[in-house]
């Protein structure tokens, strides 16, 4: 098996103490030669061969190679930590203040607690100020470099030098045995590496066309572990064709939503009314529509029964710790592209989100709409297109009221004070809570990261090795934890490369 891995106001700026580590960042644009140097005998034994020369990798690699462990790095890339140069715009946003476990996804969500809990947003700061790199911080905790990602690559370059690392770049693995269930031995494009230890660090799916592959859900399973099952995360979402073309037109436009995953119980509706479903943190209120006066939900039927809209209402509901109804959702941008929808908002949703499965977005949120439409409407002057237009993007005002299923046409041209109390009221549910049915994702190509990879069942959550294979461990991205949208997945690189460098042994000994 051969590895084919792969407009926000800006607050503090943090300077470095001195420019030597950034001008050597600049300098050594050319490094990749030397990364791509051998470096000791082929047939050398390492303590431990990581697998995977990214971020979660590189960590790993470095932490071990200071505590003294003879560690060999192997990537089959030409270019060195690609995702990592490519994020945050160019500029890497390596982390986020406010991580915490409630920010990740997993099927078991308390394995990430231990490893982030020892290596905070704060240690990875710490690090980036001693080697004198400059960021700040944008919106909701997330940090970036000042100038480059290459900042990061090259800090991590630095860390994986004072460990002495060995580098095997590009070097693909074709295949890994065991030999006497002591030393793994890895056939690579290079020759034979053996390890007492193996670290795999190649990531998921996502971005395959910088090289991103399964390979670690493959050696999971040659060794007997389980894998969840792998989906693109943090990825644009597709409808149908022909029921998108009217909002195809709107490709382009952008406006701050809230967007929440809604659950299965929907996918059965069929009746004769529509319902706009409006979530609080602990309450979910109804308003039931006529199909006629709004833009039907995408991908459905635009109706529903009672009985059906309170199943749709309790799949709506989760429970936090004491009993409070709770519900995953984003107040993000949203933006309108030809085939579906994308931005932060739907980014951060898809994440949550399963075939089959509709997702609810507040277009007006924080407001209620359909109360301010009706108290604005005495004696007002303003075309109804006017009045959206003032809260809307004008361009989405009147695609949407041009879309409206209504008993007549010209909806927008309509005084405000002439629209009927009731057209009003189901305009207003439909905005606040505009149901759609996603057909797909936008797919691997355009996903920042996968859903799901090795279950972290079969890992101890402290050292990130397999319960039943001692000295087999799986690390970053293609461990089932996936992070939110904004540096949480980094974060997870960083802790979890920590946890398991620290807990690699020297010459494969025992604890």
């Amino acid at each position: 098996m051969a590895i084919r891995q792969g407009g926000v106001a800006q607050a503090t700026t943090h300077e470095p103490a001195s420019g030597g580590v950034r001008a050597s960042a600049k300098k050594t644009g050319s490094r990749g030669a030397r990364v791509s140097a051998s470096g000791g005998s082929l047939n050398q034994v390492f303590d431990v061969a990581v697998v995977g020369a990214g971020a979660a990798g590189m960590m790993a690699a470095a932490v071990a190679g200071q505590r003294g462990l003879r560690v060999v790095l192997i990537d089959h890339a030409k270019k060195l930590a690609e995702k990592i140069r490519i994020s945050g715009g160019g500029r890497c946003n390596f982390t986020n203040i406010n991580t915490s476990p409630a920010n990740f996804i997993s099927q078991n969500p308390h394995f990430c607690r231990s490893a982030l809990a020892a290596y905070t947003p704060q240690d990875f700061i710490d690090m980036v100020g001693r080697h004198g790199i400059a960021w700040h911080e944008k919106h909701r905790g997330q940090l970036f470099c000042d100038e480059s990602s290459e900042d990061i690559i090259t800090m991590l370059q630095h860390e994986c030098d004072d460990g002495r690392v060995s580098w095997r770049m590009p070097c693909a693995v074709e295949r890994i045995t065991r030999a006497d269930d002591e030393v793994f031995v890895l056939h690579t494009s290079q020759g034979e590496v053996q390890a007492h230890q193996l670290v795999m660090a190649t990531g998921g799916m996502a971005i395959p066309q910088l090289g991103a592959t399964d390979f670690a859900l493959g050696v999971a399973r040659q060794f007997g572990l389980k894998v969840i099952e792998p989906r693109p995360a943090l990825v644009p979402l597709t409808f149908d064709a022909e029921a998108w073309k009217p909002f195809s037109a709107l490709s382009g436009v952008a406006l701050e939503v809230l967007v929440r995953a809604v659950g299965t119980a929907t996918t059965a509706i069929r009746a004769t009314t529509a319902t706009a479903t409006i979530a609080t943190s602990d309450t979910t209120a109804t308003a039931a529509t006529d199909a006629r006066s709004v833009p039907s939900a995408v991908g459905i039927d635009a109706s529903r029964s009672k009985l059906e809209a309170a199943a749709a209402r309790k799949a709506n509901r989760r429970q936090r710790p004491g009993g409070k109804a709770a519900q995953t959702e984003f107040l993000e941008d949203l933006l309108f592209t030809h085939r579906g929808l994308s931005g932060p908002a739907i980014l951060q949703i898809s994440s949550y989100w399963n075939p089959g499965e509709a997702i609810s977005v507040d277009l007006a949120p924080g407001r209620d709409l359909a109360r301010e439409l009706l108290e604005s409407k005495q004696g007002s002057r303003q075309k109804l297109g006017s009045v959206l237009s003032g809260m809307w993007p004008k361009r989405l005002a009147d695609q949407w009221l041009a879309n409206a299923q209504t008993t007549g046409d010209g909806l927008g041209e309509q005084r405000l004070a002439d629209v009927p109390d009731k057209t009003l009221r189901e305009l207003g549910a439909c905005i606040n809570a505009w149901q759609l049915f996603p057909n797909g994702t936008a797919g691997y190509k355009k996903a920042e990261v996968m859903r799901g990879g090795v279950d972290t069942r079969c890992l101890n959550q402290k050292t990130m090795e397999a319960n039943a294979v001692p000295g087999l461990y799986f690390i970053g991205e293609a461990v089932d934890v996936t992070g939110w949208l904004g540096g949480y997945n980094f974060q997870w690189a960083w802790a979890s490369g920590v946890a398991c460098g620290k807990a690699l042994l020297q010459h494969g000994g025992k604890r």
